[in-house]
């Protein structure tokens, strides 16, 4: 038998409204090396984004290599496979690849090409190993796939995720050769970072991985002789295609709209027939995010008295102090709100993360939101319709698939 855990979208080094999230991880890791004490996984599977920005801060990257060699110092058996995702820097992360693999943590992050520019498909292949030693699947490991990194398949109509598409094809087909020849016992196990059709997005903290509505991934680009795909990117837990894919979603909420998430890794058992069991860990959460008021809006005078009189907790660690949003009635321009909010907090251990109001539009009698304050209005403005509309508006027509390719690949380039 070959146990296998499944998690993905760590974000460490995440600045949550310019509140670290260090103490959050720690959490994490301190449980996620009780559950391999545990539960004895012979392969730790995790799909992308291993950190929150392409230049983490040092104390994300010391927590980051803290945890890989608390693990495999403690497990010696235990192989570790991490991919890079959208937000990793894929070459940075992969630098120490050399030395890590020496010590069975495996990272993979970039496309290399030979002389003739093929694609080594041979570099995603990783063999994994029981207990005993025995190789019992075959990994498919691989990470976020920019424009740049697949084929160009010329007779298509889907652009680059024929790409996307081919690469895994041609991936396949080599991994069933090598388990053919040297593994016959062996499963196919494949990991990704990207967009399934029909997944659930988390509006506030996933965005596009290839533009132009193109993100889309269908299950049946992944072979049937595939016996399971570990995904990352959407950090809602979810399951596609029976079961055989699946998201393990994020350990903590990123973002507040990720606060009723139940966060979760996947403990995958496997037999020589394939998949036998998927069990789903429950992460603690340890530190609350909390929405007042919950399903209405008030005036701000109602929402100042419902803070006063609101009970976040006592003797807790500052690190441990939930984070809130509060919403409320726009009834028109006054510098002081966020100062009233905040007095009314004055004293509570609590974090105030976000502040958001809401009007009641004209001629409707249901309040609408229409902004936030701070600079967190920026984050909802999606680069692509920008694109769109200035396209448009100069050309008379919408960009075709070469332009958003394009412009996918600058967004990658630019984008933390």
């Amino acid at each position: 038998m070959l146990r296998i855990f499944h998690t993905a979208d760590w974000h460490l080094g995440q600045s949550f409204h310019d509140f670290d999230r260090d103490y959050e991880h720690t959490c994490f890791f301190e449980w996620l090396l009780d559950r391999i004490a545990d539960r004895k996984p012979d392969v730790l599977l995790v799909s992308g984004d291993v950190f929150d920005h392409i230049n983490p801060p040092a104390s994300a990257q010391k927590r980051y290599y803290d945890f890989l060699n608390t693990a495999l110092a403690s497990h010696p058996v235990l192989q570790i496979i991490l991919t890079a995702g959208n937000h990793d820097a894929a070459a940075r992360l992969e630098a120490p690849a050399s030395i890590l693999g020496g010590i069975r943590a495996h990272v993979i992050g970039t496309v290399e090409r030979d002389a003739e520019s093929r694609i080594q498909y041979s570099k995603f292949l990783i063999p994994l190993r029981d207990q005993s030693g025995e190789v019992r699947a075959l990994a498919l490991a691989v990470p976020f796939l920019r424009v740049s990194d697949v084929p160009f398949v010329s007779d298509s109509s889907e652009g680059a995720m024929a790409g996307v598409r081919e690469f895994y094809r041609e991936l396949t087909q080599q991994a069933i050769h090598v388990r053919d020849r040297d593994y016959p016992k062996a499963v196919l196990v494949a990991m990704g970072h990207c967009h399934m059709q029909d997944g659930a997005v988390s509006p506030e903290s996933e965005r596009n991985l290839v533009v132009g509505g193109l993100e889309f991934l269908r299950a049946d680009m992944f072979a049937p002789e595939i016996a399971y795909v570990a995904l990352g990117h959407l950090h809602k837990p979810q399951a596609l295609d029976g079961g055989r894919i699946r998201y393990s979603g994020s350990p903590i909420p990123l973002s507040l709209s990720e606060r009723g998430y139940r966060h979760q890794i996947l403990e995958l058992d496997f037999d020589g027939e394939g998949l036998q069991s998927v069990t789903a860990l429950e992460i603690p959460r340890s530190v609350a995010m909390m929405r007042i008021p919950i399903g209405r809006v008030v005036p701000l005078p109602e929402l100042v008295q419902m803070l006063k009189q609101a009970d976040f907790g006592t003797g807790l660690k500052k690190e441990e102090y939930p984070f809130l949003e509060v919403r409320f009635l726009d009834d028109g321009p006054d510098p002081t709100r966020r100062h009233q909010v905040e007095m009314a907090l004055e004293g509570k251990q609590v974090r105030l993360a976000s502040t958001k109001f809401e009007r009641t539009a004209e001629g409707e009698g249901d309040a609408q939101w229409i902004g936030m304050s701070g600079l967190a209005d920026l984050s909802t403005i999606d680069p692509v319709t920008v694109l769109r509309g200035a396209f448009l508006e100069k050309h008379g027509a919408e960009p075709d698939v070469e332009v958003l390719a394009a412009f996918d690949q600058i967004l990658a380039e630019v984008t933390p």
